[in-house]
């Protein structure tokens, strides 16, 4: 079997709108190279053509754009949890990036490939999708935005289009919002089970990650006033994994405790 990859670096958006529409899924998309490094690393996966937009400017940008977080899809983890914008009126999204694995992970691991690459067990998704944010996709036919929770359909598995590219990531203004990640072995771990939960107005939105191939979200059973209940409800609707961060029987009962204490928490 050959080991030879191509190599593409498009130095401009359209450029790479344009490989990807001309590629398709041959080319593989890489951003931090986080997730994908560990695959090759390990053999699980051997690309034939990389298309790395990491050269691309105005990619990386963190604004604010009529009241609304606008964060580039090569901007780093590690930007995201010590912008002071983020921190200052996002602060349960700079949290969430804030706890994933280590610093040197942070400094590499990109918003867009964290979404893109669909990773049951990464701590960002959960959090964006509490806070109603949308993804932006763009190919030569134009351009889309996507919700997170409609975006990430199943392990590893997105609702992007082949010819499509995730440029941006949009995070509406957010009210009382909470994080919490549980882990079951070490500090720097993948979470066995994270709760997010968010206020918006008369809306509360609760998302159990780390479960299940995709973000659990249950608006009826959010609507519901006692926590205790609320967790209740969500540990008995969801279908958890068993992997080595814990068992389904045993992730079922730390989503009833997370998912209660992230609301009593929301509503302290």
């Amino acid at each position: 079997m050959s080991t030879r990859c191509e190599w593409l670096a498009p130095e401009t958006i359209d450029s790479a709108l344009a490989v990807r529409a001309e590629r398709g899924e041959e080319a593989t998309i890489l951003a931090g190279g986080t997730f994908l490094g560990i695959l090759i690393n390990q053999r699980l996966f051997a690309p034939s053509c990389l298309l790395t937009i990491g050269g691309i400017p105005g990619l990386d940008g963190i604004e604010v754009v009529d009241g609304e977080l606008r964060l580039g899809a090569m901007a780093r983890h590690r930007a995201v949890e010590r912008s002071q914008l983020v921190r200052e009126r996002w602060p349960a999204l700079a949290h969430a990036f804030s706890v994933v694995a280590s610093p040197r992970v942070r400094n590499q691991a990109t918003v867009g490939g964290v979404l893109a690459d669909a990773d049951y067990a990464s701590d960002p998704p959960a959090m964006l999708c509490a806070l109603g944010a949308r993804a932006i996709a763009r190919s030569v036919r134009g351009q889309r935005e996507i919700p997170v929770d409609e975006l990430i359909t199943g392990y590893y598995e997105t609702s992007l289009a082949h010819d499509e590219l995730l440029t941006e990531v949009v995070v509406p203004p957010a009210g009382a919002a909470v994080y919490r990640k549980f882990r079951s072995r070490s500090h720097e771990d993948r979470p066995c089970v994270s709760v997010a939960a968010a206020q918006a107005g008369a809306e509360r939105r609760v998302v159990v990650g780390a479960v299940a191939g995709r973000p659990q979200l249950f608006p009826e059973l959010c609507a519901r006033d006692d926590p205790a209940e609320v967790g209740r409800a969500y540990a008995a609707a969801i279908e958890p994994i068993s992997d080595v961060r814990g068992s389904a029987l045993y992730r079922r009962r730390v989503i009833a405790v997370e998912v209660r204490r992230a609301l009593e928490e929301l509503e302290a």
